[in-house]
């Protein structure tokens, strides 16, 4: 029997009954779009996460007071402003840095009131972070100087407190103090930190009127450029041995980069799409085993025929291809319905929750590479069965 033969024979008699051929398929499309959707959301999360870290700059390194790394204790720790200065005496790997001293506060603007975080920086802080100002300004070396009472505010503090209006000149209040909004910061997104959620002010103003603490809460620096960061750190680690008198066992500082979130990133939503999408396929077997059993009964309902296509002439080896082209057809079919339904189900997921979502190639190829494995392994066993029926006990067969 030839291949077309085998394809058109097999075809007529999954259209004998469609309505269960229907049925059988349906574990198998489900399965499928199961496993895309899932993939889907969790390639788009990564996707949305990799780009708000990356927004903030591939070149940005974070200081952080506070040791202890690779099972050791943590230790204590502070930044000062010696330590300021000497990382801008020493910044050849360095285009810029900003100290940063923060703590959450309630805004108020009228009758209106929101949660927020105050940061105290300085006039280089918008440019390590890579922020744009969408409306007004940002702070001046001057305001810092003068301790002014102005306000850098993120989108999502607009939104709250303004309607969503850009009302720069206006005045709110941080925890009863009152503060000129001088600027509009860019709309970054929500995420990892929630950067549209802050206030930005100078930070002499907040170590004075909001948080009363000399020691510094965080350093930021930006590279010259992504290649020099690692020699930026090393630098960076050196000034601060010095500074702190300690050595790399006894580091009480930790440092960052965005490369390591990257990649922490990226490891992590991979480990997690692949480990949901395996459960997903758990439906594409549960599918195969549908399959199985209406092979087999599809053997049992075709007994007499087996018997008279083997008395004129068939050999064990077309039952077998006859059998096992049926059951790849049903899964292979089914695959090809589960991506569709998948890509719609994963648009529709997507734009209902607000959510990115990304289909990967590999994924549709993975999918449909399984449905047609399931339609072999589980077919295999019905096939055989039929190929190995005496020819006359089956024209005995009533």
């Amino acid at each position: 029997m030839s291949m077309i033969e085998a394809l058109r024979t097999a075809y007529m008699s999954l259209m004998v009954n469609k309505s269960r051929s229907i049925l059988t398929m349906l574990g198998v499309i489900i399965g499928v779009a199961a496993v895309l959707i899932v993939v889907a959301i969790g390639e788009g999360l990564k996707t949305d996460t990799l780009n708000r870290i990356r927004s903030l700059g591939t070149n940005l390194i974070m200081i952080f007071p506070g040791g202890g790394r690779g099972g050791r204790a943590a230790r204590p720790g502070r930044l000062t402003e010696e330590d300021l200065q000497a990382l801008k005496a020493d910044s050849r790997y360095l285009k810029a840095i900003a100290p940063v001293v923060q703590r959450s506060v309630t805004a108020k603007y009228r009758n209106l009131t929101h949660n927020t975080q105050v940061v105290g920086s300085t006039a280089d802080w918008a440019h390590v972070m890579a922020f744009e100002i969408a409306e007004g300004r940002f702070l001046s070396p001057t305001e810092e100087r003068a301790r002014s009472r102005v306000a850098v505010i993120g989108q999502e503090v607009v939104d709250e407190l303004f309607y969503g209006r850009a009302l720069v000149g206006e005045f709110i209040r941080l925890n009863g103090v009152p503060f000129e909004v001088i600027g509009i910061l860019e709309e970054k997104g929500g995420g990892w930190g929630n950067p549209d959620n802050q206030v930005v002010i100078p930070i002499s103003t907040a170590r004075q009127r909001l948080v009363g603490d000399a020691n510094i809460s965080r350093i930021y620096a930006s590279a010259a450029n992504e290649d020099v960061v690692p020699d930026a750190i090393e630098a960076i680690k050196r000034v601060l041995h010095r500074t702190h008198r300690v050595t790399e066992m006894t580091e009480d500082f930790r440092i960052r980069d965005q490369t390591e979130f990257l990649s922490t990133m990226t490891e992590t939503t991979g480990q997690l799409t692949l480990f949901v999408g395996g459960i997903a396929l758990v439906s594409l077997i549960v599918g195969g085993v549908g399959i199985m059993n209406i092979m087999l009964v599809s053997v049992a309902e075709r007994t007499r025929e087996i018997g008279i296509r083997k008395a004129v002439g068939a050999r064990r080896s077309d039952i077998l291809a006859q059998f096992l082209i049926e059951a790849v057809m049903l899964s292979a079919t089914g695959g090809v319905i589960g991506i569709i339904v998948g890509f719609a189900g994963s648009g529709l997921v997507g734009n209902s929750l607000g959510w990115q979502t990304v289909v990967p190639p590999w994924s549709v190829a993975v999918s449909f590479a399984f449905a047609a494995a399931v339609g072999v392994f589980f077919g295999w066993y019905p096939a055989r069965k039929a190929a190995l029926l005496d020819p006359i006990e089956c024209l005995r067969y009533e």
